[in-house]
């Protein structure tokens, strides 16, 4: 597990950003192999869709061979609805890039049948190869995609309901309405996004340091499901300075100190525009 630590969100969002174009860019994506990347919404992985997206118009970076899936989807909210998480991400990040629609992948909140519709999306994950790095985000009570506190942790996508915490939090995106704020969701789950052969959670802000706490220094915990991602092979936590304020001293200077060595993961910056044998001869990023 590695705890990366940046001086503010912005620092935070650009380091997850080259992150994500140097794993894309070393897989060396193709009309044969294509990269999975799971995908969050709300408002913490904004920042880090932006530089996403300036790599792209820059021709940096190419997402014409990845594939994506999104963690979850509001249950009855219309697909194009300003706040459905359909409308977020071709708003925030699809329309501006290459990607395919049909190399999205994003849950149906309003099929027929709810439950058939998740299990179809984990067959679409195992059909795509599952998936290559999972980036996520969590609540302030440490809840990752809608599994709130008390999920399983080895649950697969299905339909949950929202905790009233959730439903306060997201009435913002609501005109601060909770009638209009939806009670349920589909969601990946803990076990689907553990199936990842990477996952990269962003954590930000001064009211998700205990849940950074909770997640680090504590044990797993299905109360905080981000916790689980300390049992991961290969789990990266991306925070800035805020979000560590409930952490130890000992435990941020520990991670701090690593940072020289954890930043061979960002450097050298890969581009699409270099070819494959500068690449190749270019020093391979760290990773333990």
């Amino acid at each position: 597990m590695k705890l990366i630590i940046l001086e503010n969100y912005a620092q935070a969002s650009e380091w997850a950003a080259k992150y994500i174009r140097n794993r894309i860019i070393q897989f060396n994506p193709g009309l044969d192999k294509y990269f999975t990347l799971g995908l969050p919404t709300g408002s913490t992985p904004l920042g880090c869709y932006k530089k996403l997206i300036e790599y792209y118009k820059n021709g940096d970076l190419s997402f014409k061979y990845v594939k994506t899936f999104n963690m979850d989807e509001y249950v009855g909210l219309p697909r194009d609805h300003l706040e459905s998480y359909h409308s977020f991400m071709w708003n925030n990040f699809f329309k501006h890039i290459d990607i395919s629609p049909e190399n999205t992948h994003i849950l149906d909140g309003n099929a027929a049948d709810l439950q058939a519709e998740c299990d179809a999306f984990e067959g679409k994950i195992k059909a795509a190869g599952g998936i290559e790095l999972f980036v996520g985000g969590i609540g302030p009570d440490g809840h990752i995609a809608f599994n709130e506190p008390g999920s399983s942790l080895v649950s697969r996508t299905r339909v949950k309901t929202l905790a009233m915490d959730t439903i306060l939090a997201n009435a913002r995106f609501f005109d601060g309405d909770l009638s209009k704020v939806p009670t349920m969701a589909l969601t990946v789950g803990v076990g689907t996004v553990m199936d990842a052969r990477e996952v990269m959670i962003l954590i930000t802000g001064a009211h998700k340091a205990f849940a950074l706490y909770k997640a680090i220094e504590e044990g797993v915990n299905h109360m905080w499901t981000v916790s689980a991602f300390q049992q991961h092979p290969s789990t990266v936590f991306v925070c800035d300075e805020d979000a560590t304020l409930e952490l130890k001293v000992k435990t941020v200077k520990y991670f701090k100190g690593l940072m020289l060595v954890h930043n061979k993961l960002v450097e050298p910056l890969y581009s699409m525009k270099e070819t494959e044998a500068e690449r190749r001869q270019a020093k391979k990023p760290y990773s333990d």
